[in-house]
């Protein structure tokens, strides 16, 4: 006569162990969104290039967080996007200042 076996013991199968998460992806992830809050430009840049090569990883090791990476590196982009949408617009703004300054400085 065999006893059932208590629950909780023992390893999961294999086929429910979910693949580690790659550490790159999580850093593209934190810094996307730390770009809007806490360090602007760097963060954008750092969860661009940090996505990208767990990118590269996750496709040559099967690593998990591909989902990490990509919002990671569409925060990063968008952010980069909106820095330069708002320095042109600075240049615009004092550039049409500048020639209204000069003249009506010059008309006098």
């Amino acid at each position: 006569m065999s006893y059932p076996q208590p629950y909780g013991q023992g390893r999961p199968p294999a086929q429910y162990a979910s693949p580690p998460t790659n550490t790159l992806a999580v850093v593209s992830l934190a810094s996307g969104i730390a770009s809007y809050f806490v360090i602007p430009i760097i963060g954008a840049l750092v969860a661009i290039i940090s996505g990208h090569i767990a990118r590269g990883q996750i496709r040559r090791t099967g690593e998990g967080g591909a989902t990490f990476a990509l919002i990671g590196l569409i925060l990063g982009y968008l952010h980069f996007a909106i820095v330069v949408l708002v320095l042109i617009v600075l240049v615009i703004v004092f550039v049409v200042t500048g020639a209204a300054f000069f003249a009506t400085s010059n008309g006098r």
